[in-house]
């Protein structure tokens, strides 16, 4: 089972669950190798931080940038690049570690 895996089935199991993210994608907001606290939601909003699927492929860390009632959730990383659009989002980031300090928070 990978991490993408073993993630979502804490999140659809306890409602909560963390995981290491790498990439530069979300600088300045996360950095590359934090450890990230997901939690499930009951609704997700634009600005929310979620881990999701699009197009097939798991989003470990990117933004909602839209949401629609038909088409749901836009996403995209923190420089403008646009994954797509997904119905499917397992949970949103409410706490990101880095180098043992909290570089990010939102309840």
């Amino acid at each position: 089972m990978n991490k993408f895996e073993r993630l979502k089935n804490e999140l659809e199991e306890k409602g909560s669950g963390k995981m290491k993210a790498f990439g530069n994608s979300m600088l300045p907001i996360l950095k590359s190798g934090s450890l990230l606290t997901f939690t499930k939601k009951e609704n997700y909003e634009t600005g929310d931080i979620v881990f999701c699927k699009v197009k097939g492929r798991y989003i470990d860390a990117h933004i909602i940038i839209k949401k629609e009632k038909n088409k749901g959730y836009l996403i995209a990383n923190n420089h403008g690049h646009e994954n797509g659009w997904t119905g499917i989002i397992y949970g949103a980031v409410i706490a990101a570690e880095y180098q043992n300090k909290t570089i990010y928070t939102k309840q």
